[in-house]
């Protein structure tokens, strides 16, 4: 009689998620008064962030602040259908409560959408809101963890990601939309980016390079700051993106290092 097999299946240090459940802190608010009073500016908003909110959006406290609206991130997935077809892969570094990651799967623009969120409430949410708008089952490959650890891991270390998140880095395009906090965001005229917290533009640059990556950021940033981040010989589109008259925010392209004018 043989032996049972002692060998182990290989472990990864990230794996792709599976399909979270919905908890306490998961909510689908229905009227202003269930709603704490720093997030009603933006439940009075809900149907301009999610227009399908009624249909069952759920979402976290924490993650109302930083949900793009549904206009702006429907315009972003459009203008980001131009980029180079041979880029087939995207990373959403921070999905929050799904809003960018449903915009990019319904565009219909990429083979895989790898979507990375460290909060499980938070990743709950976004699966479920994926679900509410039709994006199709293993349209977005859902990661819970830290984006910056997947990045290091997929740059340097990729043997020791799961198979199912390992991706080609020439073929594969990065959008960050990180929190905004730090002090002047909402006030200063130009906003220094080095004062973005918990992250701030250097860092998000140095965990999206050598990739082509978008970073959205606040409307009143330093573009300044944005232009010395241009590989050599290459610009920096920035595109301001507003919805009734007003701007939200700004999204910088940047091109992947390595790359000459004469190769694009």
């Amino acid at each position: 009689m043989s032996k049972p097999s002692t060998r182990h299946s290989p472990s990864f240090t990230i794996e792709p998620a599976e399909k979270l459940e919905l908890t306490d802190e998961c909510h689908h608010y229905q009227e202003r008064h269930e709603v704490n009073w720093d997030i009603q500016k933006y439940f009075a908003q809900r149907y301009s962030i999610f227009s399908w909110y009624d249909e069952g959006i759920y979402m976290t406290d924490d993650a109302w602040f930083g949900v793009t609206p549904e206009p702006v991130a429907n315009h972003v997935a459009n203008d980001m259908y131009e980029i180079d077809s041979k880029k087939t892969t995207l990373v959403d570094m921070f999905a929050g409560a799904g809003g960018n990651t449903i915009a990019f799967a319904l565009s219909g623009r990429w083979e895989r959408i790898i979507s990375i969120e460290k909060d499980a409430a938070t990743l709950a949410c976004a699966q479920h809101n994926a679900e509410v708008y039709g994006v199709e089952p293993g349209a977005i490959t859902w990661v819970h963890g830290d984006s910056f650890e997947y990045l290091d891991s997929l740059k340097h270390r990729p043997e020791e990601l799961h198979p199912g998140i390992r991706a080609d880095t020439d073929a594969t395009v990065v959008f960050a939309s990180p929190p905004w906090g730090g002090p002047g965001y909402r006030t200063d005229e130009v906003f220094d980016l080095h004062n973005l917290q918990p992250y701030n533009l250097d860092q998000l640059h140095a965990a999206c390079s050598p990739m082509e990556h978008a970073l959205y950021l606040p409307r009143t940033s330093d573009i300044r700051q944005i232009a010395k981040l241009a590989p050599s010989g290459r610009k920096i589109e920035v595109v301001q993106y507003c919805m009734e008259g007003a701007s939200k925010a700004m999204v910088a392209y940047i091109p992947e290092k390595g790359v000459t004018v004469a190769d694009t």
